[in-house]
């Protein structure tokens, strides 16, 4: 079970096909111990790849990965660390759901104070912003990644036509062109990536990093008699989730796909997470854990990866339509 790496999209940048992200669990679910213990498993299995945001728990989640990291004592030449911006974390009129040059400028330098680091290797914008144009955003991330506070910047979310403008713009301009988009991904949310992004994968050389492989644990199972205490869709704040979960059509598939998952002796989430890292166009999956052998779980996927063959993803494939 070795580590795959993959090319960011055009990028030079190799990036494990699984990585950590740090989203819902670092803060209310993880202390720094049990992050750093987490991600410390998570680089013991080759990854390399570590995804935050500013919004996450406040800020609080980039504080914590730092000081993972330092309790680690990593090298910083070892991992490549992402951080996102948009939603903001002060309440101010230029530090709230925007991409404006103030906003972005002192964004990411709270996210470099949070962390305890120098740089970010990646810098996406978390979503995009109609009110700020397009031009105004590409110049202040290109001027961030000119300052060397972030090695490549990109998107999250973005339409394909918002990121085919800010690569135009980039061009034009000779400045620092976008370089990945973070979508969600799925074996439930397949549109975007398949078929809206199609074309920028030769044209701009687009880099995918996914988020939500598991449909938020709709794809572990364990939503299939609905939601168990302690989950994410008990969790306060996430009560949007508790429909998508508790969908009966959806958790009948997932029924489905589980009769897959155990002909291969796998478990449901290593089964999605495989399947995902099928798509050549995915340059890593970020997966999520609020403990150590979740992460050991997780990695098991890599394996499973490695047994799906083409009638087993036609099956697949068959099961979500």
């Amino acid at each position: 079970m070795t580590m795959e790496y993959r090319r960011l999209g055009r990028s030079g940048l190799k990036v494990s096909v699984l990585s950590f992200g740090s989203w819902v669990t670092f803060g209310p679910q993880l202390d720094v111990g049990l992050a750093t213990d987490c991600i410390g498993a998570a680089g013991e299995a080759g990854v390399n790849f570590f995804d935050n945001a500013e919004a996450y728990a406040g800020g609080e989640s980039e504080r914590i990965m730092g000081q993972a990291f330092t309790a680690l004592g990593w090298p910083r030449h070892d991992y490549v660390v992402s951080t996102k911006v948009f939603w903001g974390i002060h309440d101010a009129p230029n530090m709230r759901n925007t991409l404006n040059r103030k906003y972005l400028m002192q964004a990411v330098d709270g996210s470099l104070e949070r962390f305890g680091l120098d740089f970010v290797d990646l810098l996406f914008c978390h979503r995009a912003d109609p009110e700020t144009t397009i031009e105004e955003t590409v110049w202040a991330m290109s001027d961030i990644v000119s300052a060397g506070k972030a090695l490549y910047w990109g998107t999250s979310e973005w339409a394909a036509d918002e990121i085919r403008a800010a690569w135009e713009i980039a061009e034009r301009h000779h400045l620092h062109k976008p370089v990945m988009e973070q979508p969600q991904y799925n074996l439930f949310n397949r549109r975007r990536v398949e078929r809206e992004y199609a074309r920028l994968y030769e044209e701009i050389g687009l880099g995918l990093t996914i988020w939500s492989p598991l449909a938020s644990g709709l794809l572990t199972g364990k939503y299939l008699d609905g939601v168990p205490e302690g989950s994410r869709g008990s969790l306060p704040g996430y009560e949007w989730l508790r429909d998508m979960l508790t969908e009966p059509t959806a958790n009948e598939k997932v029924r489905n796909l589980a009769a897959v998952a155990d002909e291969l002796g796998c478990t449901l989430a290593q089964l999605a997470l495989a399947w995902c890292t099928k798509n050549p166009r995915v340059s890593t999956v970020i997966t999520g854990a609020s403990r150590v052998e979740q992460v050991r779980e997780n990695m098991a996927a890599l394996e499973v990866a490695g047994r799906l063959d083409v009638d087993l993803m036609a099956r697949i494939k068959a099961i979500v339509r």
